[in-house]
């Protein structure tokens, strides 16, 4: 939560905000009762709304977090007054509401806000967001692909054509599927179609891909993508990737801070003498989950520093370095230990990803 001593003559701001319209509740000093008014979101309404609360210096606005992004902010921000945004999951909630418009959810963020009661996000300057969306367009495209391969594959499963020597999506699976055919005309043309569209995706995977590699040794995150890098089950792609979604390592005061920004720690419903914990709370950036999971994966084989790892090195420091093997001898004797006591390798997996965020962390706020 925010905690600060604001100027007695401040005046707070809380805004909803939607594609069409800013509902607005104002909350000036001697004011108990917040007033609400609605303007359309361009920058000259903006701009206008502001300029009638007086000197912009003492003037302090947040909104929630959403699909309208960043922009806000950073106007505000040129214009002198604060502006914070908020983590939406973070909200006080009044037990019994069950009303819910835009007006209240003004008034409610108002009277939070002046309170100190919200927890506001970072925002990420501009050139860090530009480079955050070009890493979840990759996503996005790596998901796209993955979609496409079971397409392909679910229709050549249907007419009875199985690939059975060795792994999918290997040199030798791509010439087999070269290879197959179809008497049926229809059948042809369709297999033909999820052919096209996997080759589709796979270019513009590639070219995502070139277009990211000139960040990996310059802009915001070379430093970043040159420390996890380091580590097992970390790309440099991978690391550039985490770098963009954390931004500023160093807001989280712990490393169970960050697993819980992750959403890698475990729920827990607790009372009394009863301590109950169930499955990971999946709160947070799912973005980073996702790749530290993937990465978590990797530690199920033998501590090694192979041909791979050995290059992304070559930018680390000897610090880095070591610290990157510790952390690879612990968590691969934790996927081994843990594999003969749980039934569920997703469990495991999970565990294991929440350590490596805590080293990623640990790494990241060293000196």
């Amino acid at each position: 939560m925010s905690h600060r001593l604001p100027h007695p003559d401040t005046t707070f701001v809380g805004l909803d905000v939607h594609k069409s319209s800013i509902t607005s509740a104002v909350l000036v000093p001697s004011a108990d009762v917040a007033v609400v008014d609605r303007f359309y979101p361009d920058e000259a309404s903006i701009r206008r709304f502001l300029s009638g609360l007086g000197d912009p210096g003492l003037v302090s606005v947040c909104y929630e977090a959403g699909p309208t992004g960043y922009h806000l902010a950073r106007l505000l921000r040129r214009l002198g007054a604060s502006c914070e945004v908020i983590a939406p999951s973070l909200i006080p909630v009044t037990a019994g509401a069950r009303v819910k418009t835009d007006r209240r959810d003004a008034r409610r963020l108002v009277e939070l806000h002046r309170v100190g009661q919200l927890t506001p996000v970072r925002v990420p300057t501009e050139a860090e967001e530009a480079i955050r969306d070009l890493c979840r367009a990759r996503a996005d495209l790596v998901t796209d692909r993955t979609r496409a391969r079971h397409r392909l594959l679910k229709f050549l499963l249907r007419h009875g054509i199985v690939f059975g020597d060795g792994a999918h999506w290997t040199m030798r699976h791509e010439a087999w599927l070269a290879k197959v055919s179809f008497e049926d005309q229809a059948l042809t043309r369709t297999y033909a179609r999820y052919r096209s569209v996997l080759a589709g995706v796979d270019a513009e995977l590639a070219a995502i891909e070139a277009d990211l590699r000139c960040y990996l040794e310059t802009g915001p995150f070379a430093e970043t993508v040159a420390r996890l890098s380091a580590y097992r089950g970390m790309t440099e792609l991978g690391a550039l990737s985490l770098g963009a979604e954390v931004g500023d390592w160093r807001r989280f005061p712990r490393a169970t801070s960050f697993m819980g920004f992750c959403g890698l720690t475990p729920s827990e419903y607790s009372s009394g003498e009863r301590v109950r914990r169930g499955r990971i709370t999946k709160t947070g950036n799912v973005h980073l989950r996702t790749a530290l999971v993937e990465s978590a994966w990797s530690y199920q084989h033998r501590p090694a520093t192979g041909a791979v790892i050995a290059r992304r090195q070559r930018r680390a420091s000897p610090e880095t370095i070591t610290r990157a093997w510790s952390a690879q001898v612990h968590l691969c004797a934790k996927f081994r230990r843990l594999s003969t006591l749980k039934s569920s390798r997703n469990v495991v997996v999970a565990a294991v990803a929440r350590e490596l965020a805590g080293f990623l962390w640990a790494e990241m706020t060293a000196a």
